[in-house]
C-alpha cells in the first residue's frame, strides 16, 4: 500500500538527490513548490529562463537559495528556447527530471518530441496521475488523460506497460490495473470492451509484463469491493485496482477533473515513456499538487 509519505521516503533515502531540470521558470509557484522541495530533501534544481524574470519572480514568493546551493540558473531568452535548452541540459545528463514552467504544454511537448535532439524512445509516451483522495488509504493512478487521444490497442498495451514500470520503481510490485468501460462484459458494438478483453488475455499470456489486467470493469467495481460483491464479479482486480486505464482521453480528462473538484483529491501528474520523466503540471495547480509531482517523478526515476 502506497502513499505520498512513503514515496517521499523513498526519495529521501537516497544518497545522490536527482536533478530537475524547470523549463521557463517564471512562475513564482514554481519557486515554492521548488523549496519545499529541497526543504524536504527531494531533490536540486536547474531553473531555465530570462535570467531577470526569474529573479524578479523568485522575489515574489521570497525564494531563499539553500545554504549547499543545490540551484542552478541557466539564461533562456523566450519559450521555444527554454524548452530547447531545458531538453538539452537533460540528453547531457545534467539533469534527471524535466519538468514543465510557465509555458504552453505544446512547446514543452514540441521539444521533447523532436527527432534529432528530443527525448523521445521508440515507444509510446503516455500520461500518468497520481489521485490521493482523503480517507481512502492508498494513492491510485489513472492513465491516459492527457497524452493519447484514442489509442490502439497495441498503443494501449505500451500506455499500460508504461504506468506498471513506473510504478515497480515506487515500490509496487504487482500493480492491479482495471480496464474500465461504461459495462463490465464484452459488448461487440463497444470497442472499449473488446480492448479491455483482449488486454486481459495479452497479459494472461505474458505480453503485458509485470501486472495483473482485468477488464472491461466499471469504474465503480474497478475501486469498490462491495460493487464488484454486488455485481457477481469475481476478480483479483476489481475493488483493489492500482491503475485505473481508460480507453480515450475524454474519459480520462473527466474522471481526472471530477476526482479532483468533486472528491477534493490531491493530485500529481507526469508523461512517461521518454528518456526521461516529465512533470507536466498546471499553472493553476497547488504547491501541493506540485510537490506531489515532484515526488511521483522521482520516485519513478530512482534507479533508471
Amino acid at each position: 500500500m502506497v502513499k505520498i509519505e512513503n514515496l517521499m521516503a523513498m526519495v529521501t533515502d537516497q544518497k545522490v538527490k536527482q536533478t530537475i531540470v524547470v523549463a521557463h521558470a517564471i512562475d513564482p509557484a514554481l519557486f515554492l513548490a521548488a523549496e519545499e522541495a529541497m526543504k524536504k530533501r527531494l531533490a536540486s534544481f536547474i531553473f531555465v529562463g530570462p535570467t531577470e524574470l526569474m529573479k524578479e519572480n523568485m522575489g515574489k514568493c521570497s525564494f531563499e537559495i539553500p545554504i549547499d546551493k543545490n540551484v542552478t540558473f541557466v539564461d533562456a531568452k523566450n519559450e521555444k528556447e527554454s524548452a530547447s535548452t531545458a531538453v538539452q541540459l537533460i540528453r547531457e545528463g545534467k539533469g534527471d527530471i524535466l519538468m514543465k514552467g510557465m509555458l504552453s504544454s505544446s512547446s514543452l511537448l514540441k521539444a521533447v518530441l523532436n527527432k534529432h535532439n528530443g527525448l523521445r524512445n521508440n515507444q509510446v509516451i503516455s500520461h500518468l496521475a497520481g489521485f490521493a483522495i482523503p480517507n481512502r488509504e492508498k494513492i491510485f493512478f489513472v492513465t491516459d488523460a492527457a497524452m493519447n487521444i484514442a489509442p490502439t490497442l497495441s498503443e494501449k498495451v505500451q500506455i499500460i506497460q508504461n504506468a506498471v514500470d513506473a510504478l515497480h520503481k515506487m515500490g509496487i510490485n504487482q500493480p492491479k490495473v482495471a480496464a474500465v468501460a461504461a459495462v463490465e462484459t464484452v459488448n461487440p458494438v463497444m470497442q472499449a470492451t473488446l480492448d479491455a478483453a483482449s488486454l486481459t488475455q495479452m497479459n494472461k499470456r505474458g505480453q503485458i509484463k509485470g501486472c495483473i489486467v482485468d477488464g472491461p470493469l466499471g469504474f465503480d467495481n474497478a475501486i469498490s469491493k462491495e460493487s464488484a460483491l454486488q455485481k457477481g464479479i469475481n476478480s483479483e482486480v476489481a475493488g483493489d485496482a492500482d491503475i485505473i486505464f481508460v480507453p480515450t482521453i475524454e474519459v480520462g480528462n473527466i474522471l481526472y477533473k471530477s476526482l479532483t473538484y468533486f472528491a477534493n483529491a490531491s493530485v500529481g501528474g507526469m508523461i512517461i515513456g521518454a528518456k526521461a520523466p516529465i512533470i507536466l503540471t498546471s499553472r493553476t495547480d497547488s504547491v501541493e499538487s506540485k510537490l506531489f509531482s515532484i515526488t511521483m517523478a522521482l520516485s519513478s526515476s530512482i534507479n533508471s
